[in-house]
């Protein structure tokens, strides 16, 4: 047996290309679009890590996805937490859990997928501004 992908429904390819790889980092490796199915599939991976998927869909047919929070969460290993928080605030992305720790920090997609970021190996020591900022929303 063999992980393949977590697909994730979008409702808006570019508002989702965006957040997924312009602000996350993320790269996309495939896509495929289906007329008679009315769906467009986009394959995307962490640069070096091409195994381990997420599979976006999007319905070309709209229809509400009220909530992300029932899916649980995408987890990515980072190399510095700290920077990564960074470089997403700067692009405009909450950072719902703040990586206060040194160790774990949450963000939100355009859609309400819950991302978690955890820090490569040890975690960071304690910094500001993180440390002492408090989580925004849900997470």
């Amino acid at each position: 047996m063999k992980y393949l992908h977590t697909m994730v429904r979008i409702s808006d390819i570019d508002q989702s290309l965006e957040f997924y790889c312009d602000q996350l980092g993320l790269i996309e490796l495939d896509r495929y679009e289906s007329e008679q199915g009315r769906f467009t599939l986009i394959f995307l991976a962490a640069p070096g890590d091409e195994q381990a998927q997420v599979e976006l869909t999007y319905n070309w047919d709209p229809e509400p996805y009220p909530t992300g929070r029932n899916f649980g969460h995408l987890a990515y290993e980072v190399d510095d937490i700290y920077a990564l928080c960074q470089l997403l605030r700067d692009k405009g992305v909450i950072i719902n859990r703040p990586p206060r720790d040194g160790h774990m920090a949450f963000v939100r997609s355009p859609d309400n997928i819950s991302i978690e970021l955890l820090q490569k190996g040890e975690s960071l020591a304690p910094a500001e501004p993180w440390a002492s900022m408090q989580n925004i929303g849900e997470w």
